[in-house]
């Protein structure tokens, strides 16, 4: 059986959803938040013996029978009959310590990605920096720093052409909004308020020069490469994530092949088996990674260049779920 751990909102498995149908794919489509609040997970040993039952909406689900997990984006655990704020995170950080150990005894299926306390330990960007250049992948000068006296030296060497990149994604708020922190330009008057950086550690790089952008998408060993005009637009010119759709084209993109064959080993390096991975093409045509997102969106990507990244993972995921001997089951007898 397939596990597929995300929201009901999620409109990529929406996406694989009708192909994993197609392919006769016996499956479960699970959001942690219904966890404690909505349904039971039990795992116990008894009588010598494992056990993992997920009990939801009236049915049970022996999660011995799981041979491939899909771990999306799922919603946090939930318990919202528990009024008192902190007995409620008591409560909610209980249930993600146990969601833990059941996915570390499920240790005959394969994940796409990765378990999720893999792909936590591997979600850094320097790493996967570091992880590109042992593989002969072109980077830009790079300083992660909460020193105020680096900041002026880096504006400096990038000739005045500074950027600031937040280290991960983290909810913000900022005048009572929630906000993203997209990749920012460095102006000269930002300087004098360096010292702020002391109390939050932030990347550095120079703004290269781009013809365009790449979003290359990995799929086991499948590459998809998809051209994003980035430059045809002001909103894009920095973060393309600002999307100008209108304004800017979407294309696929021939990857040579040592860039594709280098991408496929920097995700399989970091154990994963998926990754959505950025790159600038200078207008000297140069590729320069710029950073490997664990759990990437791609249906963007499929909707508007007709690359079939959605059969990809089904089919990864099929030929994951229909194994018929999972060694190392941990209710074997």
């Amino acid at each position: 059986m397939l596990l597929i751990i995300s929201s009901a909102r999620d409109d990529s498995v929406h996406t694989v959803l009708p192909k994993l149908r197609e392919r006769g794919v016996p499956l479960l489509w699970w959001d942690e938040a219904e966890y404690p609040g909505a349904c039971t997970l039990t795992t116990s040993y008894l009588d010598g013996r494992w056990r993992q039952v997920l009990t939801r909406r009236g049915e049970t689900y022996d999660l011995s029978t799981v041979t491939a997990v899909w771990d999306r984006r799922p919603d946090k655990p939930s318990s919202p009959e528990v009024r008192e704020p902190s007995q409620r995170e008591f409560a909610e950080h209980a249930a993600k310590l146990a969601l833990t150990g059941a996915y570390d005894l499920m240790v005959g299926a394969r994940w796409m990605p990765a378990r999720p306390q893999h792909t936590v330990a591997m979600d850094n960007k320097l790493l996967h920096l570091h992880r590109a250049t042992e593989l002969g992948l072109t980077i830009v000068d790079t300083v992660v720093t909460n020193d105020p006296d680096e900041l002026v030296p880096a504006w400096n060497r990038a000739g005045g052409r500074l950027i600031t990149k937040a280290l991960g994604y983290h909810p913000v708020t900022m005048d009572g909004e929630d906000r993203h922190l997209f990749t920012a330009v460095v102006p000269r008057r930002r300087l004098t308020g360096r010292h702020r950086l002391r109390y939050g550690p932030a990347m550095l790089q120079p703004n290269m020069p781009k013809a365009y952008e790449l979003r290359v998408t990995v799929v086991g060993e499948r590459v998809f490469a998809a051209r994003i005009d980035s430059q045809a637009s002001r909103l894009t010119a920095v973060d393309w994530r600002h999307y100008d759709d209108p304004n800017v084209g979407y294309s696929a993109y021939d990857l040579p092949s040592d860039i594709s064959d280098r991408c496929v080993r920097l995700v399989a390096g970091l154990g994963l088996t998926f990754g959505a991975l950025d790159f600038i093409v200078t207008p000297d045509d140069r590729h320069v990674f710029l950073e490997l997102n664990i759990n990437g969106q791609w249906a963007f990507v499929e909707m508007l260049t007709g690359l079939p990244i959605s059969d990809a993972i089904a089919d990864w995921l099929a030929e994951a779920a229909a194994r018929p001997d999972v060694k190392d089951r941990i209710d074997a007898d």
